[in-house]
């Protein structure tokens, strides 16, 4: 059966302005200022921690454990109190629903994920997830992806993956995977070179998989 391989945050809810606005009032508290565009750079763009501005400042490990779990409990309470749930989502993957399998693979924690989909009635329609505990190496390693592959017994050829972000596409293709990008507002100005199609709404996403299935199928 062909298999989906869906990216969380940015794709399936909205957390990346929730996350930002975590950090940002974290790392506030000891002096740093931080801008949407080193958030993009640091963050979605390379997969780094934004916590490491606090390490270039000298503060002491400690202090940054300290902060780090300021910013995971800012970020659970925001996530608690914000609908996530991205336009068009629950109807796609409705849609697919039963047609193919799929599952979840993010960069998130258990944690922030569950919470994010606390109400969001779409866990039900997921074969799998595989979360930032799953894995070593986050993306844009390919870990993440290989992972997936090894656990549930994927076939490359059966299976594509749906990101948003330079680093998700990467992780995609250095695991030798499809990849359609559907960028964001945090992520649009990315460069995409390498994707199998760049959509423009998740609502695109099942018509372009029921016609990879029908060529797959055919060939």
């Amino acid at each position: 059966m062909f298999s989906i391989l869906w990216d969380n945050d940015g794709i399936l809810v909205k957390t990346e302005g929730l996350y930002f606005q975590a950090t940002q009032s974290v790392l506030s508290l000891v002096g740093i200022d931080i801008l949407e565009q080193q958030f993009i750079e640091i963050s979605l763009r390379r997969g780094e921690s934004m916590l490491q501005l606090a390490e270039e400042k000298g503060l002491p490990p400690l202090k940054i454990a300290t902060l780090r779990a300021e910013r995971n409990r800012l970020y659970s309470e925001l996530l608690r109190t914000n609908e996530c749930v991205i336009d068009g989502v629950h109807e796609a993957i409705a849609r697919l629903h039963q047609h193919v399998r799929m599952g979840v693979v993010t960069s998130s924690r258990r944690e922030h994920f569950e919470i994010a989909h606390e109400k969001s009635g779409l866990l039900r329609f997921f074969d799998f997830v595989i979360t930032r505990e799953d894995y070593e190496q986050s993306k844009p390693h390919p870990e993440p992806y290989l992972t997936a592959l090894k656990q549930h017994n994927l076939q490359r050829k059966e299976c594509i993956v749906i990101e948003d972000s330079e680093r998700g596409l990467a992780a995609a293709n250095a695991a030798r995977l499809r990849c359609i990008v559907i960028p964001d507002e945090w992520t649009n100005h990315g460069n995409f070179v390498g994707a199998f199609k760049v959509l423009q709404r998740v609502s695109d996403v099942p018509d372009e998989i029921f016609r990879l299935c029908q060529s797959h199928n055919e060939s």
